[in-house]
This record gives C-alpha cells, sequence and structure tokens, in this order.
C-alpha cells in the first residue's frame, strides 16, 4: 500500500522569541516491510536543514532558526510504500524460550532488554504483572499476544489523562492513557520476562479502535526467536500490519519524540499537530507549495544567559 503523510506541527508564543534550535523524528524509515520513496521538509520561518542518521537509524532533521519570530511551523509530507509483513504462526515451539535466552545471553539485545527513562519498574507495574499472571509459560509468541490483549483490555484509552513526560505510573494508577503509555506499560513487562522489546513511533491509517485514524501513533517490537522483530500495537489489541507505518525506534518515547528543541525568551508557547494520512491515488487537499529542503551546514551557539525553553511534541 502507497501512503502520502502530511504532517504539520505548529508552535506559537504569546511573545516574540529569539532564537529557535529544534530536532525533528517525522521521516519514515526505509527498511524492513517498507520504504520511503519520498521526503520534504520545510519550516516557517525558512531554516537551513540539516540530517543526520542517528541511533537505531532513524533519520533526524536539525535546524536553527536564529532571528526574532512568533510562530514556527513545521511541514513534512513523504510518500511511502508498506508492505504487509509475513503472517505470524499461531505458536512457536516449547524450546522457544531457550532460544531466545540463547540469543541474548550474548549482550548484543541488552539496550532492550534494560529499564529505560520511560519504562522502568515500579511497584505499580509489579502490581499489574501479578494481577495479569506475566510469567514465562507456553511461548514467547503466545505470552505477547495475551499481553497485548490484557493491557488493551486494563487500560481506557483517554487522551489529555496523561502528559508527553508522565511516568509509567500515571497511567497505572488511573488505568487511562494514550499509545505512549500502553508501549511503555508492554515494554516494561516484556522486558520482565527478558524478551527484548523496543519502542515505535509512526503512524496509523484509519486505525479502529481507541487510537485517533489521523495521529501521530506508538506501538512495541519484541524480538523473538525465528521471527526477529515482530510488532504489536496493545492501544488497538493488534499485531502490526500495512496500516502502520514506521517512522523512529528507540528503548522509549525519550529517544523518539517527533519533535524536541528550546527556544530563547521569555514567553509560552501553545502546540497543535495535524497528520492527514492517505492511500497514494487520493490527494490532500490544501496542500501547501514545498520548497526543497536545504543542506546546509551551519553552527551556532546558545546564550545561557537567555530563557531557554523545551519543547516536545507528543505522541497521540
Amino acid at each position: 500500500m502507497y501512503y502520502r503523510i502530511r504532517h504539520t506541527t505548529r508552535f506559537r508564543y504569546s511573545a516574540p522569541i529569539n532564537e529557535s534550535i529544534m530536532e525533528v523524528r517525522i521521516q519514515p524509515r526505509s527498511d524492513g516491510n517498507q520504504y520511503c520513496l519520498d521526503f520534504q521538509l520545510h519550516t516557517s520561518p525558512r531554516s537551513h536543514i540539516m540530517n543526520y542518521r542517528g541511533e537505531f537509524g532513524n533519520r533526524v532533521h536539525h535546524f536553527d532558526i536564529p532571528n526574532s519570530h512568533n510562530q514556527l511551523t513545521i511541514t513534512a509530507q513523504a510518500l511511502v510504500d508498506v508492505i504487509a509483513p509475513p503472517q505470524l504462526p499461531e505458536k512457536l515451539t516449547s524450546r522457544a524460550w531457550d532460544k531466545l535466552d540463547t540469543l541474548t545471553s550474548s549482550g548484543e539485545y541488552w539496550d532492550s532488554l534494560m529499564p529505560s527513562h520511560f519504562a522502568d519498574p515500579t511497584e505499580l507495574l509489579y502490581e499489574l504483572a501479578r494481577e495479569l499472571d506475566v510469567q514465562r509459560r507456553d511461548d514467547p509468541l503466545t505470552v505477547l499476544r495475551d499481553l497485548n490483549s490484557a493491557i488493551y483490555h486494563t487500560f481506557e484509552y483517554s487522551p489529555k489523562t496523561t502528559r508527553v513526560d508522565s511516568p509509567i505510573d500515571d497511567a497505572l494508577s488511573q488505568r487511562k492513557g494514550v499509545c505512549q503509555d500502553y508501549a511503555h506499560i508492554m515494554i516494561t513487562l516484556a522486558r520482565h520476562l527478558q524478551i527484548p522489546c523496543r519502542y515505535i513511533s509512526g503512524y496509523l491509517y484509519r486505525g479502529e479502535g481507541r487510537s485517533p485514524g489521523e495521529a501521530t501513533h506508538a506501538w512495541v517490537e519484541a524480538y523473538l526467536p525465528d521471527l526477529g522483530w515482530v510488532g504489536f500495537d496493545p492501544t488497538n489489541n493488534t499485531v502490526i500490519d500495512e496500516r502502520h507505518v514506521r517512522v523512529a525506534i528507540g528503548r522509549d518515547y525519550a529517544d523518539v519524540p517527533p519533535t524536541r528543541g528550546t527556544f530563547r525568551g521569555k514567553a509560552e508557547s501553545e502546540l497543535t499537530v495535524s497528520v492527514r494520512i492517505v492511500p497514494s491515488q487520493m490527494t490532500i487537499t490544501d496542500e501547501l507549495p514545498l520548497e526543497p529542503p536545504t543542506w546546509i551546514p551551519s553552527t551556532y551557539d546558545v546564550d545561557e544567559r537567555d530563557q531557554a525553553q523545551l519543547q516536545t511534541a507528543p505522541q497521540q
């Protein structure tokens, strides 16, 4: 399936600010079952945009707007080809746990097994593990399928219940949250069973169920013997299919926010995000004319005497 994606992020400031420094992780990946055929990034005010291949192979764009401005708009458009992943077997063999332990004993998957910033086990997490009877049994694939379903049925999808920087205990105590919380909880529980598990940010086309169809989305990938990395979407109680478009991979959300940056000045900021994702035979109406990105190296210094404020976009 071919998708056209348009992702617009707007920061508005209550007073003119002196400078914006921003990193952006919104270019779809070209690996596995998908390929990014085209990508354009445009900012208003205009900026010199640079990019590099970051951790886990994520494409990171970054720019500096050194002049006074009272709003910042970041618009990205992409054309992506996504192929349905291979159908999973009903289950793995009884020796899958031993194979998994052999694979992880080398230390190759340590970063997907150790606690991380937002996937750090707590007493509330252990209480949930006991409640859901999370333990090694049957085979790893069966356990992950059951865990995916259990998290879906245990938590209520409720936007604005948690914040972009909320620890898992916020969602655990309220039994409410968004896709970011669902993913962090599943990652922490999977790692508790010594299953390598990582965070995926991306897009979901017309996702049925709890998550918005046109929004940034988050799910998890777990490493399984003979299958490799397998995607699970606990927000929607599904395994990953051709509707999921992968953008970035990380230990948790802290590694892959769609936007992250600072600005200098004394002002309040307001963030709005809009996403459109449609099959390629359709058109996205009212498209902005995009200029080709300019890859020009530049250097800049931040005056720490000015007020620096963090700007981060959440995943919905």
